[in-house]
């Protein structure tokens, strides 16, 4: 077995019914309109060098390792932020490129410590593999003069440090906080050579971050790096599975050395997550080989007796004959089974077609039709299914979006990132919920605007008449509430943002969406505030200019 490898092709994947078709390195190739220059090459199964980009980020263009020379035109453009075009001639290698790639390689190179023998990211940095790729021998510039070889380490975060001294700057640990995650816990502080990434002025522990892995899973450098790594070393192999924690169901890729889990990385191929996780399914894998996990069946014949280690098959023998005994005592009804709703369809299944077919009864059942009998009565009333109708990916494409008694930031976390990129970019939200809080009782775009499926109105008196309230963004964020908890204002989408220090990580947090959850006052950027909707959020990108 051994490490399963993932294609990167640079940017993302672009959806297009328009194709154009170019020319790269002598070779044509048709790809959809909006498609940049590195895709289309990797497409064609050319690999065009990158540090700042990668297809889950929309592209930056900052490292400019990935220069290519297009026929026509001036310069050196960047191929991550160049859109492919119709007979386009392009040239992604030749002697002239090769010497500009090396000079930038230089350039970081001449800035980062020379430890790769030691570091825990050797064998698996890019940073390293790109210098390789440019064939960078020597750096003409020195090590003398100032540097950024003594910044500090920050290894506050429980599950990953952060060491400064290896950060090439190429903003993709921000971008993924804002673009994927949604939490815009990171920033670019400083200018010129003062630039570094911060946490919001304060450390990752202390921050707005939610641990949720996207800055690890996008470094191209030791710079952030799972402390399971440091400790255990690189992993040797790895294997797809699904993460339990939640009903999303998200893939991983666990990195294994022999038994050992190294560490979860998401899988870019999982169609519930496409390489997202959250903290649960990143870093909460140590229940795996924790030591007080039963790896062994073991059996008692009374509840006074010790438990004792036995085989499978012995355990599985006792299991039938006591099934066995109590039916020929009690009757046939008296065994039965009942299935979590953690389990998957198949082993539901299982489970029934077992109970049915050796107890010889209908006595099966799933908790997950105790606790969703009312969602599945609704769908089948409205909908005429219980059954769910759209994937995940499809909120990405919802104008209006309308959460029921859910909290999808705590209880599907990685729903509620695309859920939040949906919001960003406009799609208003409909919070609907039996727990009321006062001073909340209005909707992000206010009730009775938005229309249901079948064409009538949702109101306010409606959901009173199914024993619900209509809230606003945040639950329990009312002026009233909020100035008792950290202040409030107004927030730009018509809901309430709050914050304060009980709001931060690892306390007590916006209940539903953490939706511009910050204290700062309109125009003022707050040190820990990074909020989407509010006017407290932080201010400047990561070119330093003023929103």
């Amino acid at each position: 077995m051994t490490l399963i490898r993932e294609l990167d092709i640079g940017t993302p994947i672009r959806v297009s019914d328009t194709t154009v078709t170019l020319t790269i390195d002598g070779e044509q190739v048709t790809v959809p309109k909006g498609t940049s220059i590195m895709a289309a090459a990797m497409m064609m199964g050319t690999q065009i060098p990158k540090l700042c980009a990668t297809d889950s980020l929309e592209p930056f263009g900052s490292c400019r390792v990935c220069l290519v020379q297009i026929e026509g035109r001036r310069g050196y453009p960047a191929s991550c932020t160049t859109p492919a075009e119709d007979a386009m001639v392009v040239h992604t290698q030749n002697a002239d490129i090769a010497k500009r790639r090396r000079g930038v390689l230089e350039l970081y190179i001449s800035d980062h410590p020379l430890t790769c023998l030691t570091c825990s990211a050797n064998g698996d940095c890019e940073l390293q593999d790109v210098a390789g790729k440019v064939g960078l021998r020597d750096v003409r510039y020195g090590y003398a003069g100032e540097n950024h070889l003594d910044a500090p380490t920050d290894d506050s975060n429980p599950y990953f440090t952060f060491e400064a001294s290896k950060c090439i700057a190429c903003s993709r640990c921000i971008r993924a906080c804002e673009e994927i995650q949604g939490t815009f816990a990171l920033t670019m502080e400083g200018r010129g050579f003062e630039s570094k990434i911060s946490a919001g002025g304060t450390d990752f522990m202390g921050s707005e971050c939610v641990s949720c892995g996207a800055c690890v899973q996008a470094c191209p450098t030791a710079t952030l790096n799972e402390k399971s790594v440091i400790e255990l070393g690189t992993p040797e192999h790895s294997v797809v599975t699904t993460c339990a924690y939640c009903g999303v169901g998200c893939s991983f890729k666990a990195e294994m050395k022999g038994e050992t889990v190294v560490r979860m990385v998401p899988y870019k191929d999982g169609k519930a997550n496409e390489g997202h996780s959250c903290v649960k399914g990143r870093f909460a894998f140590g229940y795996a080989t924790h030591k007080d996990r039963k790896t062994k069946p073991m059996i008692r014949a009374a509840i006074t007796d010790p438990w004792r280690e036995v085989t499978w098959d012995e355990a599985i023998a006792y299991a039938a004959s006591e099934f066995k005994r109590i039916q020929a005592k009690y009757g046939r009804d008296s065994v039965g089974g009942i299935t979590s709703s953690r389990c998957t369809n198949e082993e539901t299944y299982l489970i029934q077609k077992m109970v049915r077919g050796a107890f010889g009864n209908n006595n099966v059942d799933t908790c997950a039709r105790v606790c969703h009998s009312p969602t599945g009565y609704g769908l089948k009333t409205t909908l005429g299914t219980s059954a769910g109708t759209q994937d995940f990916a499809s909120v990405e494409h919802s104008d209006v979006i309308l959460v029921i008694g859910a909290n999808p930031t705590d209880g599907h976390p990685v729903f509620a990132s695309r859920m939040k990129r949906r919001l960003r970019a406009g799609a208003k939200l409909i919070v609907a919920d039996p727990r009321h809080e006062r001073g909340a009782a209005e909707c992000h775009g206010a009730c009775g605007r938005h229309r249901s499926a079948g064409g009538r109105s949702l109101c306010a008196r409606a959901l009173r008449n199914a024993g619900l309230r209509c809230l606003g963004q945040v639950r329990g964020t009312g002026p009233k509430f909020a100035r008792s908890h950290g202040g409030a204002h107004r927030g730009a989408g018509g809901g309430y943002t709050c914050g304060g220090p009980a709001f931060r990580h690892g306390r007590q947090r916006c209940d539903l969406l953490r939706i511009g959850c910050n204290g700062a006052q309109p125009g003022q950027h707050h040190g820990h505030g990074h909020g989407e909707f509010g006017h407290g959020h932080r201010q400047y990108r990561q070119t330093g200019r003023r929103r």
